[in-house]
């Protein structure tokens, strides 16, 4: 009897030690996955930046164009500091799907107010020949681009993540120790793409949507 004892107790504590290590395996790749979710949403974050700290000279150097649409420049300006007014604690995010939509949402009033300005910007060839509102162009379509990708890259993460939670072994702890399923970012309304400048100087074709 005491032979079956120790072997009923040693099974029990191999089953004990295969849980354990499934366990902290699991809680590993949640850790690792949720890791991976906050890098890029911070590449997300610093591509919006770059968009952000480009506005003000773009908007400067526009402003200079002879009867210009000031109501064009009000909205871009005002789209940029709304989105400054969108507070996400950086600790929280991107995890409440709330937060992520006001923060969307702002950066899309920013998107649409950008591409505004572009596009009233081709009714002056004043500006079609300046040199730093081309370069301004440039370097706005190349963010627009990274902007795309950062935010595909994003959601790909997410995608990883919420797979893991909802997976066996994960599942079993994910609830308990505080893994919760991620939002994505939602395509913008009325756009399937990022909004793409067009560098045709030779002709007047506006901005491509």
């Amino acid at each position: 009897m005491q032979k079956i004892a120790a072997g009923c107790l040693g099974i029990v504590l191999v089953v004990f030690l295969l849980i354990v290590v499934t366990a902290i395996g699991a809680y590993n790749g949640l850790v690792k996955s949720s890791q991976g979710v906050d890098a890029k949403w911070a590449d997300v974050q610093a591509v919006y930046q770059r968009r952000a700290d480009l506005i003000p000279n773009l908007v400067s150097t526009v402003a200079g164009a002879a009867n210009f649409e000031k109501s064009t420049l009000v909205a871009i300006t005002d789209a940029r500091a709304s989105v400054g007014q969108v507070k996400i604690d950086p600790n929280q995010a991107p995890n409440d799907p709330a937060q992520l939509a006001k923060y969307q949402a702002a950066q899309s009033q920013v998107s649409s107010a950008l591409s505004r300005l572009l596009v009233v910007s081709e009714r002056y060839p004043e500006l079609k020949a300046n040199g730093n509102f081309r370069d301004l162009q440039a370097q706005l379509e190349g963010t627009e681009n990274r902007i795309s990708v950062a935010r595909q890259d994003f959601n790909t993460a997410v995608q990883t993540y919420n797979s893991k939670v909802k997976s066996f072994p994960a599942v079993l702890i994910a609830g308990a120790m505080g893994f919760q399923p991620k939002p994505y970012f939602q395509a913008d309304q009325g756009a399937q793409s990022a909004p793409k400048v067009n560098f045709d100087f030779s002709g007047t074709t506006a901005p491509a949507h």
